[in-house]
């Protein structure tokens, strides 16, 4: 009887999703963009448009640096600024048409380099790792949606 993959410690775990993520990221080519942009322009594809200083909160850098890095995804045609309906004083970065599909690029060129690295595991690894994946997004998500859920 086979015991299955030996038990691995949190360390362990973190080091390998680590690697993963870098793998991953390293695959995506499309638009030549860096790590910060290609994150940035990530987040407004999934999320939507959003206010500049909540998308440099989102991605953990300073007002200045996103401005900068929003002013050079502008000029190459990925986002734009547009008025916030809701509050005129306010201007939401959203991306383009051309932002919109180098995104979906992207994500095609991450997708294909993981189903790459998926498809080198024996059939029952690759069956965890296909059950374990979104598992570990469901909790995430989980998580952040009590986060985000007001304290009575």
């Amino acid at each position: 009887m086979d015991p299955g993959p030996p038990e691995v410690s949190p360390e362990e775990l973190m080091i390998a999703v680590e690697q993963m993520v870098r793998y991953v990221r390293r695959s995506a080519t499309a638009g030549g963009l860096s790590t910060a942009a290609s994150s940035a322009l990530a987040r407004l594809g999934r999320d939507g448009p959003r206010r500049l200083t909540e998308l440099a909160r989102a991605e953990g850098v300073s007002q200045p640096g996103m401005t900068q890095l929003v002013t050079r995804l502008e000029r190459a045609g990925l986002v734009r600024r547009a008025a916030d309906r809701t509050d005129g004083r306010g201007v939401l970065v959203e991306a383009t048409d051309a932002g919109r599909e180098l995104f979906r690029q992207r994500r095609a060129e991450r997708a294909a380099a993981l189903d790459v690295i998926v498809g080198e595991l024996p059939e029952p690894e690759q069956r965890a790792v296909r059950r374990a994946l979104p598992a570990l997004a469901r909790a995430i998500q989980d998580r952040r949606a009590a986060e985000a859920r007001p304290r009575t």
